[in-house]
């Protein structure tokens, strides 16, 4: 069912990312003919795209119709939102919205990549501060979530109103900010909600999320509990209300605070930049910290999540100017997200074969999630009353989690899409009316391609089966060589036997397929694979060179 469509009258919803996975978020609002993109993320490569860093959505569907693109506004700085702005925003040619602390990270992802002049970055300096592009009249809406200033979007249009959450969770004592009671979203609710699009990352968690003020109190109690050691507390650097927990958490337990990592500082920055974290402990340098007797230090560092060059990580190897000894402390004060177990199970490894004791949110209370769980998600719900329920920022579990959920609370259309998928909000009955094409991108050293592209598929293959270079003099005599393939010992018996064989090969050649330099190319390059997996079991790519016609 797939068909290019035009939208005129209709109120559409479109996802080319995170829907059907969790990260690269890239919402389009359709109405009277024109478009308004909601953030515009990225997510981190992992094992199936070797070389590669990052992964975006494809927005093809978009570019093909950019006189018709308002607008694109950001609910929040995470990176899964904003990370691919410095990438296409200067393409994509329209002016970004954001709160002021996600405007300033922006601008400075914009600054590095050197296209600060090109792209029109205005703030929404109030909360629940409004503005109108085309269609669309926008209301930012505070809530909590686990970075400064996380907002829901309320986009009014001609044919209803839609309540974008971003994400978000509901907490009584947040730290920073002031979330939207809920006295003013059940007056939201009261006007008229057509659609609530909805995150749906904790929709299995039948508790609440938990309050950062938790967090406070679970941070003291454990860091207290170690007394005379170093300790080290890693958590994600867009956290400003956990680094504000433990700047005071530093200051009542006698500890100087050292950071560790360089997006730590750039948040530490920004934040200070913004009104945030004004009161934070001011930062002893490494030498400094190294210094200090033992109890009198706590480390904040990047890494929890595996990444390899991150300071715990680095840390963890004994490769970084702060050290940690038997005995020392180290809190996860974060979520494993799903993908890095093996590359933070290896960093766990390292500490505890040194005698670390490691402490996570399953000991104590030293994390709470910035997503709602299915307590928050029933009380919105419920105070919102929307007619709609469109679950986005989720795997396909998650979204069709989220709709039985709707459902069984009374919302009366609950619409499962993924990425590509148009869906009608209004008129008529919502539902999926047509498809576009949509995928992945990565950027593969400075070059942004497809994701399936020749590169990245080409060293998948290299990495399962290796390679085999087989290079004919002017006699078609061949050399062979072998890169991952596992031979070992039997390397130059492989050799020997291979070229033998590729000799043959030429040699059965008769006529003028003898002479011909496409069929000489084919029978070495049959003949090597057949003897390669006969020797290895592999089936890898073989390279023939044939000799230069000089």
């Amino acid at each position: 069912m797939k068909k290019n469509y035009t939208p005129e009258d209709e109120l559409l919803f479109l996802s080319l990312g995170g829907s059907g996975e969790i990260g690269m978020n890239v919402n389009l609002y359709g109405c009277q003919g024109r478009w308004l993109m909601v953030d515009l993320g990225m997510t981190f490569s992992g094992e199936q795209y070797p070389g590669v860093d990052l992964v975006f959505a494809d927005l093809e569907f978009i570019e093909d119709r950019l006189d018709s693109l308002e607008a694109l506004v950001i609910t929040h700085g995470h990176e899964d939102h904003i990370g691919a702005i410095p990438y296409f925003a200067a393409d994509l040619g329209v002016p970004i919205y954001a709160t002021p602390f996600t405007a300033e990270l922006v601008r400075r992802k914009l600054q590095e990549a050197g296209i600060a002049g090109e792209v029109e970055v205005n703030v929404i300096e109030d909360d629940h501060g409004e503005f109108s592009v085309g269609p669309f009249d926008i209301t930012y809406i505070p809530l909590s979530h686990s970075i400064a200033e996380g907002n829901a979007l309320l986009i009014e249009t001609p044919q209803g109103r839609v309540f974008h959450t971003g994400d978000w969770k509901l907490d009584e004592d947040p730290i920073i900010g002031e979330p939207t009671s809920e006295e003013d979203l059940r007056a939201i609710g009261e006007e008229g909600v057509l659609a609530l699009v909805c995150d749906s990352t904790n929709v299995f968690n039948p508790n609440p999320s938990g309050s950062e003020g938790a967090v406070h109190r679970g941070l003291m109690d454990e860091i207290s509990r170690h007394k005379g050691k170093r300790v080290l507390v890693t958590t994600f650097a867009s956290n400003v209300a956990r680094l504000h927990t433990l700047g005071e958490v530093a200051r009542e337990t006698g500890r100087q605070i050292c950071v560790a990592g360089r997006s730590l500082d750039r948040i530490i920055a920004v934040a200070q930049d913004n009104g945030y974290l004004l009161d934070f402990p001011e930062p002893v340098d490494f030498d400094t910290a190294m210094g200090l007797p033992r109890g009198e230090l706590l480390i904040v560092a990047t890494g929890g999540q595996g990444e390899p060059r991150a300071a715990l990580s680095r840390i963890s190897e004994e490769n970084h100017p702060l050290e940690l000894t038997q005995g020392d402390v180290v809190l996860f004060s974060s979520r494993q997200i799903p993908g890095n177990e093996i590359a933070i199970g290896a960093i766990q490894n390292r500490l505890a074969e040194r005698g670390i004791v490691m402490v996570t949110d399953k000991q104590n209370l030293i994390h709470v999630s910035g997503h709602p769980g299915r307590p928050e998600l029933e009380a919105l719900y419920s105070w919102l009353e929307p007619e709609i329920l469109v679950p986005v920022h989720g795997e396909t579990r998650h979204l069709f989690e989220q709709a039985r959920l709707g459902e069984e609370c009374g919302i009366p259309h609950n619409v499962v899409q993924k990425s590509g998928d148009i869906i009608r909000l209004a008129p008529g009955k919502p539902g999926k009316i047509g498809e576009v094409h949509t995928g992945r991108l990565v950027l593969d050293g400075d070059i942004i391609s497809p994701a399936d592209g020749d590169a990245v598929v080409m060293r998948r293959r290299l990495s399962r089966d290796g390679v085999v270079f087989v290079v004919l003099d002017d006699k078609f005599a061949p050399r062979i060589e072998t890169l991952g393939l596992p031979l070992d010992e039997d390397q130059d018996e492989f050799i020997a036997e291979a070229s033998a064989d590729v000799t043959k090969a030429i040699s059965r050649l008769k006529g003028k397929d003898g002479r011909d330099p496409a069929s000489i190319h084919e029978a070495a390059r049959l003949a090597a694979r057949r003897a390669a997996q006969r020797w290895s079991g592999k089936r890898p790519q073989v390279r023939v060179m044939l000799p230069s016609k000089g």
